[in-house]
């Protein structure tokens, strides 16, 4: 969101910059979620007959544009403060302090969390992680991130608000967020210059292939009379081994050998920058810093598979990056990298769109990204078909992490040989790690894989850890016993979280908070996800207010069996992995806060109802029965 100053605007003015952005959009129903998020950005919120005019521009039912809009948390369909501020509320912000900050800028600035303050200058509530747990606490406002929050910048953001300074004109420094780069190896120390690995993968087709497509009308003709040049390439990422960085961990060589093959076309290559996992941040760093190796290893995969167009569905989180990815694709454009007949190669079509997310955590699985890619609400869709059959516009299509476009372009330069003997047999190549929590030196850290937990924890400076949250909250949680394990895909597979907890913690608290995490981030498409996570979370809750009883902690066993069997999506399936894993190894946190070895209701009626007994006087004897009947009562006799 950019809504970055109070202005009278005229209902006419209004409607001619709606009127444009349909226009650059071209009225493409695809582009849904885009036209809501920009049409929304100058005032805050989507006004009711913007919704209207979006209808009937898109040729879809009024009821449609809004269910969209509603699907996403960061679209707004109510007037909020010219100024809205979202406090990250992962784990690792609270473990920093910001429960305590949010209270004081609400204390500075008359408002109350989650409400808009009356004079509707600002709203102030909180967000999932925003992916800057190594530089915590953070926060939004109006979509630009500020990290590093202390009482001294709490102030300074109370003044400015105040002041009403739009957020653009804000102090710069406000808005540094640093990579922390820690340790670096094979992918971070690449320096590979820009169409390094482009050229390089064009290089192992034949100089037949580079003379048919100069003499064909277009390169993806020659391909189809002698394809070594893309084959070739498939067959470095094959034998490389490469394993999907963002946690499923699948084969990269067979996903893009099934797109290759499949009969329909055109093909598209998505890139899957929504990293909405708590704890994990790698992605960024890379968006920031490393964007050309990303935009690289896009292009490569569009060459083995053949696609002419690519998407980077950037999270909503990152808007901030927005301006200089598109000055890098824009720059690739100049330089022949991206656009038509790149490197020089007739025919060889390819370009990058960006689309910015709008709040939700349930676009990072891949067939719910390709709904919101084509404009509709993020809900995974039933598989089979496989998006590398049936994706994007029910074409082929690959969707792979941002992390796993680097390696392919690496391995484009270097060989599929040589990444191979890098890390264990299982497990290929080198890990970017997100570490965070309890640790003097947070940030990322490239490893091999086979790299042990303890080793992480000695080079990033923790002391008397009790645990690691691997992967994230959908992750696995392990203890001090357990820290000889491995990160590799046999053993520890992560999407690159590294939360990291000290003995002060209470590892109940870490995992009611990532339990309520799932339970806002449920798309509520599935009766078995929307009612059991928010189930599981009134559960921690009552745990947590000492009302609790061995009931319950089997009650969390029954809901995790529904949830695996009838869940539509990953969510569902791993939203009680916290709360198991913690119950495992940190039992006592539970038990000391159980009430009684009984069964004890979450809801007191009794209690409920003994204020509404006094105000009617049906707690006194007297007030209903005769004053016989009422010393009988008391006195314990009969009438």
């Amino acid at each position: 969101m950019r809504m970055d100053r109070a202005t009278t605007t005229t209902a006419a003015e209004r409607k001619r910059r709606l009127d444009a952005i349909l226009d650059r959009h071209g009225n493409a129903r695809t582009e849904l979620v885009q036209i809501l998020r920009e049409a929304q950005e100058p005032e805050g919120w989507i006004r009711p007959e913007a919704i209207t005019t979006i209808a009937r521009a898109l040729g879809l039912p009024r009821a449609r544009v809004e269910g969209v809009a509603g699907f996403y948390s960061f679209l707004h369909l109510a007037p909020g403060g010219r100024y809205r501020i979202r406090f990250s509320d992962n784990i690792t912000d609270r473990m920093a302090g910001s429960e305590a900050l949010l209270a004081r800028l609400c204390e500075l600035l008359w408002v109350e969390r989650g409400r808009t303050s009356e004079d509707g200058l600002v709203s102030i509530d909180t967000t999932s992680c925003t992916g800057m747990c190594d530089q915590a606490p953070a926060l939004l406002v109006n979509g630009w991130a500020i990290p590093r929050l202390d009482d001294a910048r709490i102030e300074q953001i109370a003044e400015l608000v105040r002041s009403g300074l739009p957020v653009p004109h804000w102090p710069r420094e406000l808005f540094v967020v640093a990579d922390n780069i820690r340790r670096r190896d094979v992918l971070l120390d690449s320096n590979l210059a820009p169409g390094e690995a482009i050229h390089a993968a064009l290089a192992r087709g034949s100089g037949a292939l580079r003379e048919r497509a100069s003499n064909e009308r277009s390169w993806r003709e020659a391909i189809e009379i002698e394809p070594q040049g893309p084959r070739a390439v498939l067959a470095e990422i094959k034998l490389a081994n490469l394993r999907g960085r963002g946690g499923a961990g699948f084969t990269t060589g067979l996903k893009w050998e099934a797109c290759a093959q499949a009969p329909a076309t055109p093909r598209y290559v998505v890139c899957n920058a929504d990293e909405g996992e708590p704890g994990t941040f790698k992605d960024r760093v890379l968006l920031a810093s490393y964007a050309d190796l990303v935009f690289d290893g896009m292009t490569v995969a569009a060459y083995a598979v053949g696609a002419r167009h690519g998407f980077l569905y950037l999270r909503g989180e990152y808007r901030h990056l927005l301006a200089h990815l598109q000055a890098v694709l824009d720059r690739r454009r100049r330089e022949g990298l991206l656009g038509s007949g790149i490197c020089d190669w007739p025919g060889f079509d390819f370009d990058i769109s960006i689309h910015v997310g709008a709040g939700a955590y349930i676009c990072g699985e891949e067939s719910a990204l390709i709904e919101s890619l084509e404009g509709k609400r993020g809900v995974p869709r039933n598989r089979p078909p496989y998006p590398v059959i049936s994706g994007y516009l029910k074409q082929p299509t690959i969707v792979n992490n941002v992390e796993t476009f680097c390696a392919a372009a690496l391995i484009a330069v270097r060989g599929g040989e040589w990444y191979r003997s890098i890390g264990t047999l299982r497990s290929a190549g080198t890990k970017l790690l997100s570490v965070s929590g309890d640790c003097a030196r947070p940030g990322i850290y490239e490893y091999p894989f086979g790299t042990k937990v303890a080793q992480v924890l000695a080079d990033c400076g923790a002391e008397a850890t009790q645990a690691v949250q691997v992967s994230g909250a959908s992750g696995i949680c392990i203890d001090a016993t357990e820290f000889d394990r491995r990160i590799a895909f046999e053993d520890l597979p992560t999407a690159g979280a590294f939360m990291v907890f000290d003995e002060s913690r209470d590892m109940f608290e870490v995992a009611r908070n990532f339990v309520h995490f799932f339970a806002h981030e449920s798309c509520g498409f599935c009766t078995p996800c929307r009612v059991g996570t928010t189930l599981l979370a009134r559960l921690m809750d009552k745990l947590a207010a000492g009302l609790g009883s061995p009931h319950d902690l089997a009650q969390i066993t029954d809901l995790n069996s529904l949830l695996q069997a009838a869940s539509h999506c990953g969510l569902g399936h791993t939203a009680c992995n916290p709360v198991l894993d913690t119950l495992k190894r940190f039992r006592p946190a539970y038990e000391r806060r159980l009430l009684t070895p009984e069964f004890v209701p979450a809801f007191d009626l009794d209690g409920a109802l003994a204020r509404a007994r006094a105000m009617t006087g049906r707690d006194d004897p007297g007030a209903h029965f005769g004053a016989a009947e009422a010393d009988a009562v008391a006195g314990g006799g009969t009438t």
